[in-house]
């Protein structure tokens, strides 16, 4: 089963919908397989004197969401460009409402954000959709991720799991890969990460581990002014992560047989060693230890084979510094 990777745009795109475009382009090139952006519908989701949260605390989020929020047709016009690039559009939904929004779009699958885990009346609105759901953790604990998981499968069976860290950006000692392993035998269904860290190496162990789901924050620069920018990966990182990845896939989905040597003929012919000797043998001398010695190439008689050659007598005169031969022994 091929990973699927998601660039998390999010609103890095800081309200401009020429930089969405151009998002999504850029998650073409690097090789990822979503491009998901976020949908927020300030009225619908929040409060106006909500805090913000500590990692970014340039405007109010209400007037934030207001600022960088796109109308349904230009939405339609991102999906429709997703398209033309042979990627998949997504959006996360912050409301029932955004999901209403998205359903119009024709959303294949939906992604839910960690802080929508406890929403169990959205949760069940979007399970009722009959689409598949993937399910970030970051700030759930066992309980409130059980009620999550179960609100679904209600509905539905095709759901994945994501371990997710609500940290930006991650500490290492945070990513919690052993968590991967916890839910797949917890629940049962298909796992991946949400990675905040600044590295692609949670992703690459994460792979190693079967997850099937890598999302990961994309941005042209992090010096980019928003609440996702300084901690998504520019396109040249991103880039190397999918390429990871793939490097990945491959290696476990193929097999090597050690007891076939044929691939390495040349090299075992160019590095091994055989027996030769050290000084010259007469015809008809039993060869002893001491006229022995292993040396390139290993076209000979293999050195594994030593103690079947002493003792024996030789068939001919045998110069120095000859490869031995089994016709040179009687």
């Amino acid at each position: 089963m091929s990973v699927t990777i998601i660039a998390e745009i999010g609103s890095v795109h800081d309200g401009s919908f020429g930089n969405a475009r151009h998002l999504i382009d850029v998650t073409a090139q690097v090789g990822a397989d979503v491009a998901k952006f976020q949908t927020h519908i300030s009225h619908a989701e929040t409060l106006r004197n909500a805090p913000m949260p500590p990692y970014f605390k340039g405007e109010p989020r209400y007037e934030y969401f207001e600022r960088t929020g796109f109308t349904k047709p230009q939405w339609q016009e991102l999906k429709a460009h997703c398209e033309a690039n042979h990627i998949e559009f997504m959006s996360s939904p912050f409301s029932i409402e955004a999901v209403d929004l998205l359903e119009t779009l024709g959303m294949k699958q939906y992604k839910i954000p960690s802080g929508e885990v406890t929403n169990l009346p959205y949760l069940d609105a979007i399970a009722q959709t009959g689409k598949p759901v993937i399910l970030s953790s970051g700030m759930s604990s066992w309980a409130e991720l059980d009620a999550a998981v179960n609100t679904v499968a209600r509905h539905h069976q095709n759901l994945t799991i994501l371990q997710c860290t609500s940290e930006y950006p991650v500490p290492y000692e945070h990513v919690g890969l052993n968590i991967l392993t916890e839910m797949k035998e917890r629940y049962g269904y298909p796992v991946g990460l949400s990675d905040h860290t600044l590295t692609p190496y949670a992703a690459f162990a994460a792979v190693t581990l079967g997850a099937v789901v890598i999302e990961k924050h994309l941005t042209f620069s992090r010096l980019m002014y928003g609440s996702d920018a300084r901690t998504a990966m520019e396109p040249t990182e991103f880039k190397t992560m999918v390429d990871g990845i793939r490097a990945i896939e491959i290696m476990q989905s193929t097999t090597v047989d050690k007891s076939d040597i044929t691939p390495y003929e040349t090299m075992k012919n160019t590095f091994e060693k055989s027996i030769v000797t050290v000084q010259a043998i007469a015809q008809g001398q039993t060869i002893t230890e001491d006229m022995l010695g292993a040396k390139k190439p290993g076209t000979g008689i293999p050195t594994a084979e030593w103690d079947r050659v002493v003792g024996k007598t030789a068939a001919r005169d045998i110069p120095i510094d000859t490869l031995l031969q089994q016709e040179d022994m009687a």
